[in-house]
């Protein structure tokens, strides 16, 4: 996965994560500012899951991206 793309593109991308992750809050989003650590971290903390599962939920989400 090539996160840097996320990162140069937080803005535009931060509505795709919101609409897979709605737990996640504006505030959420312009703190993590594109750190997948952050992110991770927070989807962790909303949705109590392990560390594992929201890697493999962010690579799943991030494969079936269309990058332009």
């Amino acid at each position: 996965m090539d996160w840097n793309r996320v990162e140069g593109n937080w803005k535009q991308v931060k509505g795709k994560i919101k609409e897979q992750w709605g737990r996640l809050t504006d505030d959420d989003l312009d703190q993590i500012d594109g750190n997948m650590d952050q992110l991770e971290g927070k989807i962790q903390e909303r949705y109590g899951i392990e560390k594992d599962r929201v890697r493999r939920d962010l690579d799943d989400w991030y494969n079936r991206q269309t990058w332009n």
